[in-house]
């Protein structure tokens, strides 16, 4: 492939042929075939298309995909583990917390994040964490609910 990019998702490498400028929510959804991260606004307010960028969450719709480099990028897709949910992913499920669906993977990239800098966080911090994620259905007191599920759960294995 001539001018390929070459980038690392969910663990596996893949190579783009699109321009450099390209947001990686396109590369994702279009090239990869990975379409749990969504187009929202195209501006990065929404939160729809977080990913995690080494670890980070970030909106794909505001990153070139040249500008990703040899960072991993981590999609809803890639949290799932020997065919077990994520922590976060699970309580969604349990808690109901969510509708329409639609910012319910950048919400859960988001959460994990979240979980990953704060372990136990407040009401508030979880507030807070995810001020950049829009949810039009209003599943907000669900979605704290999970969060808080799984911050104890993934506590509890740590114990383990």
């Amino acid at each position: 492939m001539a001018n390929a990019i070459r980038i690392k998702v969910n663990g596996k490498y893949h190579e783009s042929t699109a321009a450099p400028e390209t947001p990686l929510l396109f590369v994702l959804r279009d090239e990869i075939g990975l379409t749990g991260t969504k187009y929202g606004c195209g501006e990065g307010q929404c939160g729809a298309c977080t990913v995690m960028l080494d670890g980070l969450a970030r909106r794909s719709c505001q990153i070139p995909v040249a500008s990703v480099g040899t960072r991993a990028v981590l999609t809803i897709e890639g949290l799932e583990c020997d065919g077990q949910l994520h922590p976060v992913q699970q309580a969604f499920l349990d808690e109901g917390a969510f509708q329409c669906a639609y910012c319910t993977s950048g919400m859960i990239i988001s959460c994990v994040d979240l979980l990953n800098r704060n372990s136990n966080p407040s009401e508030s911090e979880i507030v807070r964490g995810l001020q950049g994620n829009i949810c039009r259905c209003g599943t907000h007191p669900r979605i704290i609910r999970a969060v808080q599920n799984a911050a104890a759960k993934m506590s509890e294995h740590q114990r383990e």
